[in-house]
């Protein structure tokens, strides 16, 4: 497959051409990587009106992943995420306070979007849940609260894979959607290899509308790479407007760093992943069998994901893991989550295993799910962001509305959402996962 991105600037660089253009370092080397770094000269496009090499890259990218339109995002999922919501907000009626209907476990992205768009949220709650990162769903469940609804939501929206690795059924919520003509949308940032795997499980594939994929959490690519993916049917027409909403909350400069390794990526895609994956996947779960020996429990259904539960074992697993010379993608008191990728080496595996053989641990507390508090709306999402805020320490937050969602990225899964009255029940959940402060309604 060609890289006509790669391609072009490779081609820059060989023509020794005066840089008197941005940016500012001329291609004179301080990182390392500053000579393929260059803006919208003549002939390298641009990312938002895309019809030369960028273009032919993207097509590229919608032929592998077997949609009607695949769009480059240089912001991440984050970027994703706002125009794929614009572009179902486009469609609702705003006759009335249009609303979408969402897992309660949406990044908080999501929330930041919906503020920009003014527009509400109605929650699915998790039911027997472990983590604030999880809540995996059906169609049953979706189907559920659609009836229970006075009208219909302009989108329902799914995080699938999600922080620890669980995995809703992604294939019968789209076959309620369709029922109910709603639009699916799946943020799918954890998971752009699952088109590759020995089971295509990618949520387009599975019947979603849009989803977004951040690339470089599971491909080849640079931070800030990921996809805005539009389904084949393209039933709601997505497509006419999605290269424009992209460019409404993308940055003017983006990255030709990041869009090079998007490019190539679509080589590596064409010629080798889908055995990557798979033997990676293989390694991952010899390894998810022998942790599992050690007593601890497993989460993660996604193939490239381990998530350990250590939840009644008495030992600090970050301490032990850094002491390991490991580094884990996510920590907390009750699981650690590893992202692979076949680019991890044979010696990242063993070494993740030889600390897991040689751990020696004993069970000294007892493991218990958490409850997501069903909190009362004040006020709307946009209104309690965009209002004077201000820090104040958890334990005073009893009774305080929620201004800007407080929670570390990762997982940037929020505990109270802007707008909703903090309990007892929430300020409990912020001790749980070390957040002391909390910005409020001033």
């Amino acid at each position: 497959m060609d890289t006509p991105i790669f391609d072009f600037v490779q081609n820059y660089i060989k023509s020794n051409t005066a840089r008197l253009h941005m940016p500012g370092h001329k291609g004179v080397s301080f990182l390392g990587c500053e000579a393929f770094d260059i803006t919208e000269i003549q002939g390298a496009d641009e990312l938002y009106a895309p019809d030369g090499i960028i273009r032919k890259s993207e097509e590229n990218a919608t032929l592998l992943f077997s949609t009607a339109k695949t769009v480059y995002s240089a912001g991440g999922s984050s970027q994703s995420i706002n125009a794929m919501l614009y572009l179902a907000y486009l469609k609702a009626d705003k006759n009335t306070r249009p609303f979408v209907l969402a897992g309660r476990n949406a990044h908080k992205s999501f929330i930041y979007a919906l503020a920009k768009l003014d527009a509400d949220v109605e929650w699915i709650y998790p039911t027997n849940t472990d983590s604030i990162c999880s809540c995996i769903m059906n169609g049953e469940m979706v189907e559920k609260t659609l009836k229970s609804l006075p009208r219909k939501p302009f989108a329902v929206y799914i995080t699938s894979p999600d922080y620890l690795g669980g995995m809703s059924d992604i294939e019968s919520i789209a076959k309620v959607c369709k029922s109910y003509d709603v639009p699916l949308l799946v943020d799918n940032a954890h998971g752009s290899y699952l088109k590759f795997y020995k089971r295509d499980l990618h949520p387009i594939t599975l019947g979603a509308d849009m989803c977004c994929d951040s690339a470089h959490k599971t491909l080849p690519v640079l931070t800030g790479g990921g996809y805005l993916h539009i389904a084949k049917s393209d039933k709601y027409g997505f497509s006419k407007n999605a290269v424009n909403a992209m460019s409404i909350f993308g940055s003017t400069s983006p990255s030709y760093l990041i869009l090079q390794s998007l490019d190539l990526c679509n080589r590596y895609i064409d010629e080798k992943i889908r055995e990557d994956v798979e033997l990676c996947a293989d390694k991952i779960a010899e390894l998810k069998y022998l942790i599992n020996s050690k007593g601890f429990g497993i989460l993660s259904a996604e193939p490239l994901k381990l998530t350990v539960d250590f939840r009644g074992f008495d030992i600090d697993f970050k301490c032990y893991l850094r002491d390991c010379g490991i580094e884990f993608e996510y920590a907390d008191d009750d699981f650690v989550v590893f992202m692979f990728s076949p680019q991890n080496t044979d010696k990242d595996l063993e070494k993740l295993k030889k600390a897991f053989e040689n751990i020696n641990v004993s069970t000294k507390k007892d493991a218990s799910n958490i409850e997501i508090p069903k909190a009362e709306k004040v006020l709307t999402i946009r209104e309690s962001i965009f209002c004077e805020s201000e820090e104040i320490d958890i334990q005073n937050a009893l009774g305080r509305v929620c201004a800007s969602p407080t929670v570390s990225c990762p997982p940037a899964i929020p505990i109270a959402v802007s707008g909703e009255k903090i309990t007892n029940e929430h300020i409990e959940l912020f001790k749980k996962y070390n957040i002391d402060k909390i910005l409020v309604v001033r």
